[in-house]
């Protein structure tokens, strides 16, 4: 069965992830048929109603599932679908109340238009009363036009191949057009209520409400389930989890995270439990303590169904655990005559950590901990700036279920979904060994590469950096500017190494090819080819010759 799935424009590259996060959740089966990014509008194929409704209900980036009862590009081409769609189910409907709406994306229709275009349908002789409020049936008219974003790049594309652009008139190229009953609202509504500006305990790393439940949705909460946050700062994650019907508790290394900087009373709950005892689901919240990945007194056995966090990127301040810094005394500290860690007011001593390191230890946690098919749910960051990526982190115990970003303006983010393999099966991407942390390093920078070169640097040694050159092969000598991150940023460094792609020419007999200053190197490719080069070889190569900028035929 065909449905249109209304999404809502926002968090476009999470919506068809959290559809087949929530089918799989489900145990049904979908199809996208249709999927644009630029669309509100999505064409999925659900076995029955009954499965659309159980999917669509519990998604927040989708805002209601329709049955779909027509579509086409133009009015015509949507009522003839619509009388071979369902011209024989029309008599169920015909004593029914009912309504008719439009949704119209990125343009605007007149009230006379829009009355045209419901009376275009007559033909479906629906004699029910008009019911403008709660209505039986709803049935909704979708006019799907060329959004903002597509028609600046159609004007560059044109401007790029020298044609005039059309003359834009009142309303833009319609794209789509369906026709579709109602079946059921989403989740939606609920980011309204759990919105951090109405929220008691809040701070500046708390994740906002749709990304939580988004979250919480790629991970599977569900009742009957233990989620955890290892990282659990105000509880925003756990509150999405429990929001779902899972039970929840989580860590963090710093207490006061979780506890709040107040005297915690009976009146005056602990911050993070302020906040599930507001939307009344204290219930489902187990509890907190202060710990980390490296010292956690959780038992190494499989018992958590989920795992939900956003880890520490280290900028603000050098990710720690909990420890003594080496070269410090490990005796146990006085204060005022009494052992310092049986004080209220002791707070343990903290050693820097690595980033890298940190994934790594969060999936191994995983590994150790998630029943078998249970899946964690986390965020790390990507720089993009200047097109760089981090290597996405794995375990040959975990199956990468879906990544999603989230895109800045000047640096984005990831949501890593994994799923644990049963006993004996092994992932079919191998973990990945990275030397970004200096085993060597001592402080926060030193351990941190994401830290220490910031959001705006590229990292050379875990990057792949997708860089367009244009080479005209007719010219005789073709200039060859390599970005500054190719090239060596201290001396006795190695370069980096590339892959060319040779796209095709008009002339397909030509064979372009390199040389290196001396013309003792030579590389000769055909159209079409992906050719591996060191940069090295490239500039200056074996012989010795000076770096030279540029590629002869």
């Amino acid at each position: 069965m065909e449905c249109v799935i209304r999404f809502a424009q926002s968090h476009e590259t999470f919506r068809q992830a959290e559809i087949e996060a929530l089918a799989s959740l489900a145990g049904v089966d979908v199809e996208f048929v249709w999927y644009d990014k630029y669309s509100p509008f999505c064409i999925a194929k659900f076995p029955d109603i009954e499965a659309a409704r159980r999917v669509i209900s519990r998604s927040v980036l989708a805002q209601d599932v329709f049955e779909l009862w027509g579509r086409g590009v133009t009015h015509e081409e949507l009522h003839a679908d619509v009388r071979r769609r369902t011209e024989h189910r029309w008599k169920d409907y015909k004593e029914v109340s009912f309504r008719f709406l439009i949704d119209t994306f990125s343009a605007k229709r007149s009230q006379a238009e829009k009355r045209s275009l419901i009376e275009s349908f007559q033909f479906l002789d629906f004699q029910g009363p008009i019911q403008l409020k709660d209505p039986d049936e709803d049935f909704v008219i979708f006019e799907d036009y060329v959004s903002d974003v597509e028609e600046i790049q159609l004007q560059e594309q044109q401007q790029q191949q020298n044609q005039e652009p059309p003359k834009q008139g009142k309303r833009r190229d319609l794209k789509n057009v369906y026709f579709g009953r109602w079946i059921c609202a989403s989740s939606r509504n609920m980011m309204h209520k759990y919105d951090l500006k109405k929220r008691k305990y809040i701070s500046t790393t708390s994740m906002d409400a749709e990304l939580s439940l988004v979250t919480a949705n790629m991970a599977h909460a569900a009742p009957g389930k233990l989620f955890f946050d290892p990282f659990v700062g105000t509880g925003s994650f756990l509150i999405a989890a429990a929001y779902f019907g899972a039970a929840t508790f989580g860590a963090d290394i710093d207490g006061r995270s979780f506890k709040g900087r107040h005297k915690i009373t009976k009146e005056n709950p602990m911050g993070l439990l302020a906040n599930f005892q507001q939307y009344g689901i204290e219930n489902k919240f187990v509890d907190a303590f202060m710990s980390d990945l490296t010292n956690t007194p959780i038992r190494d056995v499989p018992f958590l169904d989920g795992i939900i966090c956003d880890p520490p990127y280290g900028i603000r301040e050098g990710l720690r655990v909990l420890g003594v810094r080496e070269g410090k005394s490990k005796q146990p500290a006085y204060k005022d005559g009494v052992l310092a860690y049986t004080r209220d007011d002791y707070v343990p001593p903290k050693k820097p950590y690595g980033f890298v390191t940190l994934q790594h230890d969060i999936l191994d946690f995983a590994a150790r901990t998630l029943v078998v098919g249970g899946r964690i749910a986390m965020w790390m960051p990507t720089a993009n700036e200047q097109n760089v990526e981090f290597i996405i982190p794995t375990h040959p115990q975990l199956e990468i279920a879906n990544i999603g970003v989230q895109q800045f303006s000047t640096w984005s983010r990831r949501l890593l979904t994994y799923r644990k393999l049963p006993e004996g099966e092994v992932s079919s991407v191998s973990r990945i060994k990275s030397a970004t942390d200096d085993p060597n390093g001592v402080t926060a920078d030193e351990l941190n590469e994401f830290r220490r070169l910031g959001v705006e640097e590229s990292i050379q040694s875990q990057s792949i950096i997708p860089i367009n050159i244009q080479i005209n092969p007719f010219l005789l000598l073709n200039p060859l500017h390599l970005p500054r991150q190719l090239l060596p940023q201290q001396s006795g460094q190695f370069l980096a190494f590339v892959i060319i792609q040779i796209l095709s020419s008009a002339t397909t007999e030509h064979r372009p090819t390199g040389r290196c200053g001396h013309g003792i190197c030579r590389y000769e490719w055909w159209s079409g080819d992906d050719v591996e080069v060191d940069v090295g070889d490239y500039l200056g190569c074996s012989c010795a010759c000076p770096f030279r900028r540029h590629v002869s035929r």
